[in-house]
């Protein structure tokens, strides 16, 4: 099996070759995923040219032809550190300013790719990019939007209220300051403008809200049109884990208070809660 060093992340995302692909998706692969060959079509089939790294930690026979098959780069990095440090790693793999995590169990639209570029063409000083995502159910199937994706969508219709693009403190609340509304493998990261950006790692289910909520105070968030990548939802993921055991309310508590006063805080988390209850 190939191995390379994970640890890149002293390279400059900016010096790719503006002739040369612009974005890399980064697959943080932990175990044996069912669903990463899935996965791994769905980005090699995109209509735009661009990069694709697996990372893992845990690294088993077969992922090497696997990545290989589908022209996917790996590497190797460890030790396994939980998933802030894999996606750090993921990060740290890819050499191109645009990036965006794939979870191993997710699928993209061919068009993704093509409609971030876009979106980076006329939005270039933005930190983040995201898309709407569709689910995936436990049995395979693309279900219709539950309430929890509904009122998602509301909270970006009306943060963005028809813009392409926003910026600011009372927008950057609209936005992120009652949940979190972006699916993390809907994101693409522009390090051009957060060459620092980093996931905390101390945590186990919202490093990524409090990643936007850094990217958004960095650049401008511009929202990408369309529905180009479906999320697999499903009972052995570390969200539904997170869910079980409490420290998903644990940690939504402790980004409200980070936004809000005591009582404000306490009352979106108890609200938020309620949210995602029936989530998978």
């Amino acid at each position: 099996m190939s191995r390379e060093s994970g640890a890149a992340g002293g390279r400059a995302a900016g010096a790719a070759s503006a002739a040369g692909p612009q974005h890399t998706f980064v697959v943080p692969a932990y175990g044996r995923s069912p669903h990463l060959e899935a996965c791994l079509q769905s980005l090699a089939g995109q209509t735009a040219p661009g990069r694709v790294v697996v990372a893992t930690s845990t690294p088993f026979d077969g992922l090497d032809a696997t990545c290989r098959a589908f022209g996917a780069r790996l590497v190797v990095h460890g030790p396994n550190g939980g998933i802030g440090r894999d996606w750090n790693a993921a990060l740290d793999a890819a050499e191109t300013p645009l990036v965006t995590i794939a979870h191993q169990d997710d699928v993209y639209d061919a068009r993704f790719v093509a409609a971030l570029l876009d979106a980076h063409s006329r939005a270039p000083g933005s930190a983040m990019y995201f898309c709407d995502a569709g689910e995936i159910s436990e049995s395979g199937e693309r279900r219709a939007s539950g309430s929890n994706a509904r009122v998602k969508r509301l909270m970006v219709a009306l943060a963005f209220l028809g813009r392409r693009s926003i910026a600011g403190p009372l927008a950057r609340r609209m936005l992120f300051g009652f949940g979190n509304p972006v699916v993390c493998p809907a994101v693409s990261i522009n390090r051009a403008v957060a060459p620092g950006f980093r996931f905390r790692e101390d945590l186990r289910t919202n490093m990524d809200w409090l990643a936007w909520l850094d990217l958004s105070a960095a650049g401008r968030v511009t929202r990408v049109p369309g529905q180009l990548m479906d999320h697999r939802v499903h009972t052995s993921s570390e969200t539904a884990r997170c869910l079980d055991d409490g420290s998903r309310a644990r940690e939504d508590l402790m980004v409200f208070r980070a936004l809000w006063p005591e009582p404000v805080a306490v009352l979106l988390g108890r609200l938020y809660r309620r949210s995602y209850q029936g989530y998978i």
